[in-house]
């Protein structure tokens, strides 16, 4: 079985609206169906931002073995001060989200930094209202779902700083170097890895010096895709019949939209390139998110 971190559920591409056109039918339900077919036991929805988060959690409220996480990624920082409103209210509504759904928010964030896409939000307030999600961390003490993109010594900065408030937290879509995952490790963080992560021999390379226990499993769908250019793709044995989405059909999965079904891609190529066995390591990183996100629940 499959515990796995890392799906943008509430994307519209999953309601079959590609940008802003209705090209096919909701087909949310047939997505997690074939999810479920392949051993993927509960999915973590992502939450963006506030709104994000609200939807995030209506999905996960939808099915039991669905969760969500709420905060704010760091793209989106500049929505804390959108219209003129006080972020201050702007967090402590991520906060009372989190705190009256405690059944179902698994994690605050997704927060962080991403240096690579300052046309959002500028460096200046991506660290402040990063820093600034500590409180959210504080209030709900719950573990954290990080961003890190472009920014790592500033990334290590902040969560050094507030190390002792933070309960534990996976650094998701990591495409960093060794020695940027050896500093998130010290840190006493997961790392999580999807198809962005494993697309050059460098990227497995990285991946391979992580220790198995302190590994997680993601497919940031409906992004991050494993595709035939990437290095890892020679280690995929199960490949999954698409259709573009204008010839949509609800038994195939949609042309370049990923889904959570294709988690079981991402465990081949990790196992294939870590010459470890496949069941063996997909049973560490279960136990690996167990302990993290659903540690103490009965409803594990």
């Amino acid at each position: 079985m499959i515990r796995y971190i890392g799906a943008n559920l509430s994307d519209a591409v999953y309601k079959g609206v590609y940008n802003g056109k209705q090209c096919h039918e909701d087909d949310l339900e047939q997505v997690l169906n074939r999810a479920y077919q392949h051993n993927v036991q509960k999915v973590i929805i992502t939450g963006g931002s506030l709104k994000d988060s609200q939807a995030a959690l209506n999905i996960a409220k939808l099915k039991d073995n669905l969760y969500c996480t709420v905060g704010c990624h760091p793209t989106r920082s500049l929505e804390f001060e959108k219209d003129g409103q006080d972020p201050e209210n702007y967090l402590q509504e991520l906060i009372t989200l989190a705190n009256e759904n405690k059944k179902k928010v698994v994690a605050v964030g997704e927060m962080g930094l991403d240096f690579d896409r300052l046309h959002f939000a500028p460096k200046e307030a991506q660290i402040k209202y990063f820093t600034k999600q500590m409180d959210l961390i504080s209030a709900t003490n719950l573990p954290v779902f990080f961003h890190c993109r472009a920014a790592h010594p500033e990334f290590i900065s902040v969560v050094s700083k507030y190390r002792d408030n933070i309960r534990g937290g996976v650094v998701h879509s990591f495409t960093g170097t060794k020695e940027e995952a050896a500093a998130i490790l010290d840190l006493g963080l997961y790392i999580g890895i999807n198809g962005c992560s494993l697309k050059t021999q460098e990227n497995i390379d990285v991946m391979c010096t992580i220790p198995s226990n302190r590994l997680m499993i993601e497919t940031d769908c409906p992004y991050c895709e494993i595709r035939p250019t990437h290095a890892g793709f020679k280690y995929i044995k199960t490949q999954f019949v698409s259709k573009k989405k204008e010839k949509y059909d609800p038994e195939f999965c949609v042309k370049s939209r990923n889904e959570p079904c294709t988690i079981i891609q991402v465990l081949e190529v990790m196992s294939g390139a870590r010459q470890e066995n496949e069941d063996d390591l997909a049973d560490i990183i279960y136990k690996n998110t167990l302990e993290l996100f659903f540690k103490g629940s009965e409803s594990c």
